[in-house]
C-alpha cells in the first residue's frame, strides 16, 4: 500500500462514519430535501442555469443531495464518491424520491475506470478539492470526462480558508498557501455536528488558485472566469456573521472565503 493509498483510506473511513452524523443533521436538513427542497446554493444554479436535459458528472458527491437537486431540475445525472455509506444513502435517496441518478463509489482521481461516459457538465462544490494530493490528475480525470464544449463548474472554499488552524481556540494561520506537505488532523464532531463524539481523522493538502487553474488548462480546458466572494452560503467556519442576503461573512471581511471558476473544454 502506497502512502496515499493509506491516507484515501483513512478518509475514507472518516466520511463513512461522517455519513451517519450528516444525514441527521440539521445542517442536511434531509426531511425537507425529501419533500422537494433544493440543497444546491444560488452560485452553482445561477452560473449553471436550465440543466433540462443536459448529462451532469457531480465529483465527491457525499451522500448525493446536490446530485439529486440537479436531477430533480432535469438533468441526466452521475454521482462519484469515495465513501461507501456515502453512495449506499445516495442510491436509497434516489429509489425513495423515484428520479434517475446514478451513483458509483470510487475515488474521485479513479473516476475514469468506472465511467466512461462523457457529460455536458462536471460539477464539484465546497471542500473537495483539499482531499487531493495533486490536482493534474484531477483536471486531466474531468477533461477525459466532458464532451466537446462541455463545461466544467466548481464553487469551493477559498485557499486562504484553509491556511487556519481551527482546532484552536482562536485560529491560527498555520499552514502554507501552497504548502506540499501532507495536513493531518484529528477532532471530534464535525463541520454539521461540532457535538457529535465521533473522532474525524482526516489527512489533506492546500492548493491554491494557480495550481487549480493550470491543472485545468494543462489538461486542455479554457477557463472562461474565477471569481472570489468574501461571504459563504455555509456557516462553518468560527465566529462568522450572517449578512442581508443570508450568507455568511468574517467580521472584517479581509479574505475571501469561497471562489468559483468556470472552465470549457475547447
Amino acid at each position: 500500500m502506497s502512502i496515499h493509498d493509506f491516507y484515501f483510506n483513512t478518509n475514507k473511513a472518516t466520511w463513512n462514519e461522517k455519513v451517519k452524523i450528516h444525514y441527521k443533521s440539521d445542517m442536511y436538513q434531509l426531511e425537507a430535501f425529501k419533500k422537494g427542497k433544493l440543497s444546491l446554493m444560488p452560485y452553482e444554479l445561477k452560473a449553471l442555469g436550465n440543466v433540462k436535459d443536459k448529462s451532469l458528472l457531480h465529483l465527491q458527491c457525499h451522500f448525493g443531495q446536490d446530485t439529486l437537486s440537479w436531477s430533480r431540475l432535469g438533468a441526466t445525472c452521475v454521482g462519484i464518491d469515495i465513501s461507501d455509506a456515502g453512495i449506499a444513502l445516495a442510491k436509497s435517496l434516489n429509489e425513495e424520491l423515484k428520479l434517475n441518478a446514478q451513483f458509483v463509489c470510487c475515488n474521485v482521481l479513479d473516476t475514469s475506470k468506472y465511467v466512461e461516459k462523457e457529460f455536458d457538465i462536471v460539477f464539484a462544490s465546497y471542500g473537495v478539492i483539499g482531499w487531493l494530493p495533486d490536482l493534474r490528475p484531477w483536471g486531466q480525470m474531468i477533461a477525459e470526462r466532458l464532451n466537446k464544449g462541455g463545461t466544467f463548474y466548481m464553487v469551493e472554499f477559498h485557499p486562504i480558508v484553509w491556511m487556519f488552524d481551527y482546532l484552536e481556540e482562536t485560529p491560527v494561520m498555520k499552514y502554507g498557501y501552497m504548502q506540499d506537505e501532507v495536513i493531518y488532523e484529528e477532532y471530534e464532531g464535525t463541520y454539521a455536528n461540532t457535538n457529535s463524539k465521533m473522532i474525524s481523522k482526516e489527512y489533506g493538502w492546500n492548493h491554491g488558485l494557480s495550481e487549480v487553474i493550470n491543472a485545468l488548462t494543462e489538461a486542455g480546458l479554457h477557463i472562461d472566469y474565477l471569481n472570489e466572494y468574501d461571504e459563504s452560503p455555509y456557516n462553518v467556519l468560527p465566529d462568522l456573521v450572517k449578512n442581508e442576503s443570508g450568507m455568511f461573512t468574517t467580521k472584517d471581511k479581509l479574505y475571501p472565503l469561497i471562489f468559483e471558476i468556470q472552465a470549457t473544454k475547447v
